[in-house]
């Protein structure tokens, strides 16, 4: 049974099926704990300030240790930390719903956090060695599309656990997924042949990158909570710029880096992630704002703002995969670029709605910027891991997930920062609604910009021809 899966003239769509359940479940995990916490404070009795540590430890410790992981798949193969990956994150699982305190959850999320960043670093890089250039796009546009349905499914399917079951079940359903998913990716994925010439793992390098990250984006994460002035937040940004500064030093000094910066120097690899992570700061400073509009101004309930919100992720499901397949075709740089542009359009949309607006105003916005993300994500992925050489595709996409991560952090400390600065409240009185919609539309014009220069930087990659070339020249 095995080998004919392996001889099937589809066994790229089995690899496929395999790496979307690991995006389906990272994903979910993220949106679906969220929703679970006013229920966690009660049964642990601490104030929701100290448990968002559950969402954040999980947040620093992937951005934290990416590219540690992106850098073992090139040394030891991906299915390796793949594989691991899955298992990792079922077990990690399984001890947050066994947490018989606060601490304890907290371990257990730093732990399923290493297990999703082991998923992560290695989800663009196995679908680019599997895949012909010719379907690439439209593999890593199925990847977007379920990223968008564990977002979508998180809120629904975490609010019917707990109902039923309990908080504790959130973490329980994906013991049999993950434990299914360790045995078909072990048995699924070709065995790979460790890298030769790749040498020894880069541990001061790790070191540097993981302290120095963390403290940045913590400081970063409650700059807008604590003030920007604080001695911890201007402490935490120094040390977290410094550290990294020497990881640089020393990863263009050793013999072989945890993260091989001469990455950088490739055109389409470089503009493809600073872009991304511009479409992300954009996205994120909407995200962060529209539901405080929508329940505090327009009065809807929470349920009705889910509802509304889906907009952006359905739209997002629906163009993913059909900008991917079309950048096979045409390459990334008319689909970027019109992406950023309608991601754009739609923020401004945002900017002109009032205090007044029905529901129906509000929609038009999301699936602009749905269809903008769309089309932007899946060829711009596939431009940045097709333009680095084979061996170096595992840190190559663990750079992207970074990369994509911090566009979220810093997206949402934007536009908190610039929200609050303008006199912004997350509960505004009926005195102060004109202060908040003056503030919300400055916001949305503001990661307006983000997103237009992101468009402008996004212009300047290679073509597409000369990215395929670079990676047939890596095999």
């Amino acid at each position: 049974m095995l080998s004919k899966i392996k001889d099937s003239p589809n066994y790229r769509w089995y690899v496929m099926s395999t790496i979307l359940i690991g995006v389906f479940m990272s994903t979910l995990d993220s949106s679906i704990v969220n929703v679970a916490l006013p229920t966690i404070a009660i049964d642990f009795h601490f104030e929701l300030s100290v448990l968002q540590w559950v969402v954040t430890a999980y947040l620093l410790t992937i951005c934290s240790v990416l590219p540690v992981f992106g850098r073992l798949s090139d040394m030891l193969g991906c299915k390796r930390v793949f594989v691991m990956g899955f298992l990792l994150f079922s077990i990690g699982s399984a001890l947050c719903g066994l947490s018989p305190n606060l601490p304890f959850l907290i371990f257990a999320r730093v732990v399923q956090a290493i297990g999703s960043a082991m998923l992560m670093s290695n989800n663009f890089a196995i679908i680019t060695a599997t895949f012909p250039p010719g379907e690439r796009g439209k593999a890593l546009g199925l990847i977007g599309t379920f990223v968008a349905l564990g977002g979508l499914a998180g809120p629904a399917l975490g609010g019917l656990l707990i109902g039923l079951a309990g908080w504790r079940s959130i973490f329980y359903i994906n013991l049999p997924i993950g434990i299914l998913a360790t045995i078909a990716t072990w048995m699924i994925l070709e065995n790979d042949v460790p890298k030769k010439g790749q040498g020894r793992f880069d541990f001061l390098g790790a070191v540097f990158f993981a302290t120095g990250i963390i403290s940045l984006l913590y400081a970063i994460n409650n700059g807008a909570d604590w003030g920007w002035k604080s001695p911890l937040i201007l402490g935490g940004i120094i040390l977290g710029i410094i550290l990294l500064a020497v990881f640089v030093i020393i990863e263009k000094r050793v013999r072989y880096p945890m993260v091989n910066l001469a990455l950088f120097r490739i055109r389409p690899f470089l503009i493809g992630n600073v872009a991304g992570w511009l479409s992300f700061v954009a996205m994120f400073a909407n995200n962060m704002i529209m539901p405080f509009y929508l329940q505090q101004v327009l009065l809807y309930r929470p349920s009705q703002v889910g509802l509304m919100m889906m907009a952006f992720p359905v739209a997002l499901a629906i163009v993913a995969p059909l900008s991917g397949r079309a950048s096979d075709r045409i390459g990334p740089m008319i689909l970027t670029t019109s992406g950023l542009a309608l991601t754009a359009l739609g923020l401004f949309y945002f900017s002109t709605l009032t205090a007044t607006a029905h529901f129906y105003r509000v929609i038009p916005g999301s699936l602009l910027m749905g269809v903008g993300c769309g089309l932007f994500q899946s060829p711009n992925n596939n431009s940045v891991m097709s333009s680095v050489p084979i061996h170096e595709l595992g840190i190559a996409g663990a750079i992207s997930s970074l990369v994509r991560n911090i566009g979220m952090i810093t997206g949402i400390a934007f536009s908190v920062t610039l929200f609050e600065a303008l006199g912004g409240v997350s509960e505004p009185t009926s005195a102060q609604i004109g202060v908040f919609m003056s503030a919300y539309h400055v916001v949305m014009l503001a990661a307006m910009g983000v997103a237009l220069l992101a468009m402008i930087i996004s212009l300047g990659r290679k073509n597409y021809v000369n990215t395929r070339a670079t990676l047939e020249r890596g095999k």
